[in-house]
């Protein structure tokens, strides 16, 4: 099963609080965190959410 490469590249302060919260379930606590997740949708919706503040590579 692939897996998903994500990277915060970006601060959260400034953003709202659900953002925050979905970074933080993501497992991502500072700058440049990486996290390697399962590629399954939950996941892949979550980084759709913060989109602006993470990276997301797909990796095997």
């Amino acid at each position: 099963m692939a897996r998903l490469k994500i990277t915060q590249t970006k601060s959260y302060i400034g953003s709202k609080q659900n953002h925050r919260d979905t970074l933080r379930s993501l497992g991502l606590k500072r700058l440049n965190d990486v996290v390697v997740k399962e590629d399954r949708p939950e996941f892949r919706g979550m980084a759709n959410t913060v989109r602006h503040l993470v990276t997301v590579e797909e990796v095997d």
